[in-house]
């Protein structure tokens, strides 16, 4: 008889369905999501669960394959001499290979006031306590949105086209990865829904209180209500677990997602860093990556030498609330190109992508082995030249 092999996945995102859906391939293969929610999470519409237009949550039915085990808890350690993880609950699981998909979350702000007085929003927890404050305040609440990436526009217009007052700080440039054509179309949609928008320099937030955000240059912006989009963070889990990680906290691997530590580990999404050269956080990234973990665990299974990660980035989309957005196709280096559908067509376009995403998931629980994904060589020639320069440095600091 066959010897059963175990593989638990830390984390139920994109990236760890897609994980596990994908290692149902092979009958031999018994698999575990260990996640702290009963339900998936569409991380995408986050900024929607806030306005009330999407609950940002799937069944874990709807989008896990059928055998694939749920274990609702939070992974506190992982023994990896052991193979084991040690559940919030108290609680011990082994487990023969181990896929490292905890996600990101709100990055921890220095900013004086933020984290008492401002709401984030990047975990399902933080938009449902946000969501009764905006119930309970008048459509004239002054709102100020802080950030200008996707998260902080999407955010910003999707009240603001609920006639909520709303400011977008944007502490920088409105939408950088944006070319500057597709963010003048978000700036001119922004106008028209009301938001005002505070760019450029002099716009970081430097103190938030109980109704007031300061700016760098000086001024202050009335805000009843503080909504905080800047940056991400991921869980320390990894470090806490005696596991090598980059400053962040990511877990370092190999560009075939292998820990640098452990063999038996591999690390998918936003908490992996392949040869400290991590990918831009993104659920679709996530999703490619998941796969790609899947690929390696199943290619060391078969006793064949797994392959190096491969991915591009085709485009960013951002909704502009539901009747517009703004689809920005990006060239194989991840860079953003004059090409890029706006208006009606671009919200359309976002929501297709925002469908996918989960449609993504529930094609491979079907059919595990049917995600696919473009490939690129921008990370390869990256990797070339830092092995190039590598040499000289050492010598430099001799």
């Amino acid at each position: 008889m066959t010897e059963n092999i175990h593989v638990i996945v830390i984390g139920g995102g994109y990236a760890g369905v897609m994980a596990a859906n994908r290692l149902t391939q092979r009958d031999d293969v018994t698999v575990t999501v260990i996640n702290p929610r009963p339900d998936f999470v569409a991380r995408l519409r986050l900024h929607q669960r806030v306005a009330g237009t999407h609950d940002a949550v799937v069944g874990y039915q709807d989008v896990l394959a059928e055998g694939v085990g749920l274990v609702v808890d939070s992974v506190t350690r992982i023994d990896a001499a052991e193979r084991t993880v040690t559940l919030s609950a108290g609680d011990t699981l082994g487990y023969d290979y181990l896929v490292y998909a905890v996600g990101s979350g709100s990055a921890e702000t220095r900013v004086p006031g933020a984290a008492a007085h401002a709401y984030p929003i990047a975990t399902l927890e933080e938009a449902q306590r946000l969501r009764p404050v905006l119930d309970a305040a008048p459509a004239t609440a002054a709102v100020t949105v802080v950030g200008g990436g996707p998260s902080g526009i999407e955010t910003a217009a999707e009240l603001a086209e609920q006639g909520r007052r709303v400011t977008l700080v944007c502490g920088g440039l409105l939408g950088p990865y944006l070319h500057p054509r597709a963010r003048r179309t978000v700036a001119r949609r922004l106008a028209r829904l009301g938001v005002t928008v505070l760019d450029g320099p002099g716009t970081k937030v430097t103190e938030v209180t109980r109704d007031v955000v300061r700016l760098a240059d000086g001024r202050e912006q009335a805000s009843d209500i503080t909504v905080w989009t800047v940056g991400f963070g991921v869980p320390d889990l990894a470090a806490r677990s005696g596991l090598s990680t980059d400053a962040l906290g990511r877990l370092l691997t190999d560009e075939t997602l292998t820990s640098v530590d452990d063999e038996r580990i591999v690390a998918a999404g936003d908490a992996s860093a392949p040869s400290d050269l991590p990918f831009r956080m993104s659920a679709y990234g996530a999703g490619c990556l998941g796969a790609h973990a899947a690929d390696t665990i199943l290619g060391r299974l078969a006793q064949e030498p797994p392959a190096p990660i491969s991915l591009s980035y085709p485009a960013m989309c951002i909704s502009l609330g539901r009747r517009a957005g703004v689809f920005q196709f990006a060239d194989k280096d991840d860079n953003a190109v004059r090409a890029y559908v706006g208006g009606l067509p671009g919200a359309k376009l976002k929501e297709m992508s925002c469908a996918f995403s989960v449609k993504h998931l529930a094609v491979e629980a079907r059919k595990p082995g049917a995600h696919h994904w473009p490939k690129g060589d921008k990370r390869r020639q990256l990797l070339q030249a830092r092995r190039a320069q590598a040499p000289a440095t050492a010598e430099q600091t001799a």
